[in-house]
């Protein structure tokens, strides 16, 4: 391990020590610091992004034993076995926080010295390095490792994506998560400057960053999104923006040929997405803040040639063509709010409130 100076051997860390409510966050100002393990670098976190990874792992919406919408608050009926995103139960204490801004400061065994002092943002997802398109071998970077909600973290150097820019540390902790999955839903739905794309929840992180990437790709773009927050969506540029659920969405787009819906909402309203849909339209999804269950008329699927796709395991090349679109000022960070990293609490009650557009981020 190479270090440039005496660092702390213990350092401030949001701790999460089970799954639960908010109380389950507990902030230690004496964690021991991490050390790099061959191949994995030393970061001094300056801000990390919050996400709904991080909520529903605390929670455990991700147990099918959970039918309600997501939620900061602790389900009664969670199942063990399987309250995290990829099935397999997690192990507490854990520090949570994947979208990290922040500079290497110490490298192990295996890796350049000379990585010393990049500015990074964090590649998610923890991928075999012999078999990187497999998605059954990974995992996911604040959720099967120790993450970012803390003043240092370790992370395989290959997940440190150097960057140049002016934006703030802040500003680089809102792309991470928000952009590359977002940019994974348009991927896999195939978006071209052909499509005209009906976007669910464009306030948040992720539908902001579609919007902004769809427009990227020269596609057509209708944002819904509740009343207030029109004015903030309209400065991502969509070329129209919709109330959050339309009474009567077809013949709100009557003059509209929807030819990709990228929904991150789910729940009630759910089947009023789908019905827009033109013939051999595409449905990608990535998210059900709404509720996970869902109604849908299989004749309206099979009769129309309808396609499905998840996203949640995005391609290797996603965050590289990202820092890309960032350095280039072709994609913009939607930074809402800031807190300290001791009020990650109240951070993320702000998260699960939604009032806010774009991204919260915290300040370690």
């Amino acid at each position: 391990m190479t270090l440039p100076t005496p660092l702390p051997d213990t350092m401030h860390a949001m701790v999460t020590m089970g799954h639960g409510g908010l109380d389950q966050m507990v902030l230690h100002t004496d964690w021991p610091r991490p050390e790099p393990a061959p191949d994995q670098v030393l970061i001094r976190v300056r801000a990390c992004g919050l996400n709904n990874t991080d909520v529903n792992t605390r929670s455990g919406w991700y147990s099918k034993a959970v039918n309600e919408a997501t939620s900061g608050d602790a389900f009664d009926e969670v199942d063990t076995d399987d309250p995290t995103w990829g099935g397999a139960p997690l192990t507490f204490p854990r520090i949570q926080g994947a979208d990290i801004c922040g500079e290497i400061v110490g490298v192990g065994q295996g890796i350049d010295p000379g990585r010393i002092g990049q500015r990074i943002i964090s590649d998610n997802w923890l991928r075999d390095p012999l078999d990187p398109d497999n998605k059954d071998k990974t995992g996911y970077f604040g959720s099967e490792c120790d993450g970012g909600f803390a003043q240092f973290t370790v992370i395989p150097a290959r997940n440190a994506v150097p960057v140049m820019s002016d934006l703030s540390d802040a500003e680089l902790a809102t792309f991470s998560c928000s952009y590359s999955t977002a940019e994974g839903m348009l991927t896999r739905a195939r978006v071209t400057a052909s499509d005209t794309v009906l976007i669910s929840g464009a306030s948040g992180g992720v539908g902001g960053a579609l919007v902004q990437l769809a427009k990227r790709r020269g596609a057509r773009v209708i944002a819904m999104a509740s009343d207030a927050k029109h004015p903030d969506v309209a400065l991502l540029g969509p070329d129209r923006i919709l109330s959050r659920a339309p009474e009567n969405l077809r013949q709100t787009l009557a003059d509209e040929k929807i030819t990709v819906v990228a929904d991150i909402v789910g729940g009630p309203y759910w089947p009023h997405l789908i019905d827009i849909l033109e013939r051999s339209g595409r449905y990608t999804c990535s998210g059900a803040i709404a509720g996970p269950m869902v109604e849908l008329d299989l004749r309206t699927f099979y009769l129309r040639d309808l396609t499905f796709t998840g996203s949640t395991v995005i391609d290797p090349e996603v965050t590289a063509a990202l820092v890309r679109y960032i350095e280039a000022g072709e994609i913009k960070p939607v930074l809402a709010a800031t807190y300290p990293l001791a009020q990650l609490r109240e951070a993320q009650a702000a998260f699960i409130a939604k009032e806010h557009t774009g991204n919260i981020v915290v300040l370690t």
